[in-house]
């Protein structure tokens, strides 16, 4: 059996965690919103049309904060479409994904679905075919208390305190050639800066993400970067990274690897923002908001034979299997690793849109396989993240050299006297040893080890069937300033420790 070494102590610090690394996002796309958060006819309905099944199940993974509207959809969004009262509200063409957008469904309820949901909500402006006016009028709309044209007509609407909504999106994916109204870098470097100067104008309490590229893979990236952010530095309070991930080849272990990829992304990134921070001799750093990222190429296919112009069909319906959700994992490994750096995160997207959460229109709600390490990090990864020293022995595949069989990252809440290590071994057929020091948690205990695992890698769950759930018969004991645990092939596992009262 391969062996993996870990030291951990609360001296070894990368950051406070933001718990908005935990974030996610609602887009008018597919049956996210209509037979998703939002089915009036449901038996599960609430008196708002919200889907009190969803809810239970988004409030399960603790979303701190999530997206809205879009993605693709808020390039040529008219957000007051979506206001005032329902009979009066139009059907719109909707040009990212080629549906009928009916509006039945919009800001105001959304606002009141993520209060139900017990999260915040990060706003988004179209800066495709819009820009300062309709950015700052939504903003008025939400935040100003009252006495004015936008303010009050909230309030007609039913609204009398203001959202007081704190993030804002200035446009998504700008440089995408899908995009409507798609931006050279100085296009849209000179449209963010202005909108976010209006923007703060109206309110100075506002935080702003200004958009990075749509993926690392773009021809653009990185000088998109490093040219918009020489316009919104000092404007924005974070940029954006987008990514996602497939298994297109059908090879596991490189597929597992993919994380390389995204830690060089985030550094990549991170070190533009330094480029620029000096170049401009700011003191000021700048954040990033990770606000897309998952998997996403089951449903590329299907996608393709899907009518144009029909409302809420199913559209980007992954069905995750097992290895899904180790890749899940990993990529929240990441973040924490970065906790830094990456202050926010939206897993894209939140209910049956590439999904943790899906239902079943008039029935069913249950958690995919990529639910499970999406929950783990949101509940036990509260805190301070740690930097653990680690021996891992590697592997190499098809794109990736010196890839470690353990991944790992461990946080700390010094509040509740609580370490949680997260370790995936990627080694798909071999178990893997891991001894971690934690002789500086003295008086600490194993409260629990839980494990996702399954022979099967592409193992899914359904409606009718969910194989792929955790247990918490982990193989790990603490004895002598040691944990000495076992990680099964290709497993998620979540070691908890706790101090004895």
């Amino acid at each position: 059996m391969k062996q993996a070494k870990m030291v951990i102590d609360k001296e070894y610090r990368i950051s406070d965690i933001d718990d908005r690394i935990y974030g996610s996002f609602i887009e008018h796309l597919g049956r996210a919103v209509y037979g998703g958060i939002y089915e009036p006819r449901h038996p599960e309905a609430d008196e708002q049309g919200f889907r009190k099944d969803v809810l239970e199940l988004v409030k399960g993974l603790n979303v701190p904060i999530v997206r809205y509207p879009g993605g693709n959809m808020v390039s040529a969004y008219n957000w007051e479409d979506g206001v005032g009262p329902k009979d009066r509200r139009p059907n719109r063409l909707e040009l990212a994904w080629r549906v009928i957008e009916t509006n039945e469904f919009g800001t105001n309820e959304f606002a009141d679905w993520a209060k139900k949901a017990g999260s915040e909500v990060m706003m988004a402006v179209n800066l495709g075919t819009r820009g300062i006016d309709a950015a700052r009028n939504l903003l008025e709309y939400c935040n100003h208390p009252g006495g004015t044209y936008w303010s009050d007509l909230r309030k007609q609407h039913g609204y009398d305190q203001p959202h007081n909504i704190k993030t804002w999106c200035l446009g998504n994916e700008m440089d995408g050639p899908w995009q409507v109204g798609q931006k050279t870098p100085e296009e849209y470097g000179r449209l963010a800066k202005e909108t976010a100067k209006a923007m703060r104008l109206v309110d100075p309490e506002i935080e702003l993400v200004s958009c990075g590229s749509s993926n690392s893979s773009m021809p653009t990236f990185p000088e998109w970067e490093a040219t918009t952010l020489d316009h919104t530095y000092q404007e924005a309070d974070y940029v954006s990274l987008h990514q996602y991930f497939g298994n297109r080849d059908n090879d596991s272990q490189n597929y597992l690897a993919n994380t390389m990829e995204l830690d060089r992304f985030i550094n990549t990134v991170i070190s533009i923002c330094d480029y620029i921070k000096a170049k401009k001799r700011s003191r000021k750093k700048m954040m990033l908001s990770f606000d897309e990222w998952n998997v996403w190429y089951h449903s590329n296919n299907q996608d393709k034979e899907i009518e144009p112009w029909t409302v809420a069909p199913p559209q980007l319906e992954d069905v995750y299997n097992f290895e899904d959700a180790l890749l899940v994992g990993s990529i929240l490994i990441t973040f924490l690793k970065h906790a830094d750096r990456v202050k926010m995160a939206c897993m894209a997207q939140l209910v049956n849109v590439i999904a943790p959460i899906m239902t079943d229109n008039m029935g069913a709600t249950w958690k995919q396989t990529i639910y499970y390490p999406y929950m783990h990090a949101s509940v036990f990864g509260r805190g301070t993240s740690l930097h653990p020293v680690v021996s891992s022995p590697k592997f190499d595949t098809k794109d990736f050299t010196d890839v470690p069989y353990l991944d790992s990252a461990v946080v700390y809440s010094e509040e509740q006297e609580e370490v949680t290590i997260f370790a995936l071994n990627r080694h798909i057929k071999e178990d893997l040893k891991l001894d971690i020091n934690v002789s500086g948690f003295e008086g600490y205990r194993i409260q629990e080890h839980i494990v996702l695992e399954n022979s099967d890698l592409k193992t899914v769950n359904t409606s009718l069937h969910q194989p792929v759930k955790p247990h918490t018969n982990g193989k790990s004991e603490l004895r002598d300033g040691y944990v000495e645990a076992v990680l099964g092939k290709a497993s998620w596992n979540v070691i908890r420790l706790k101090k004895n009262k």
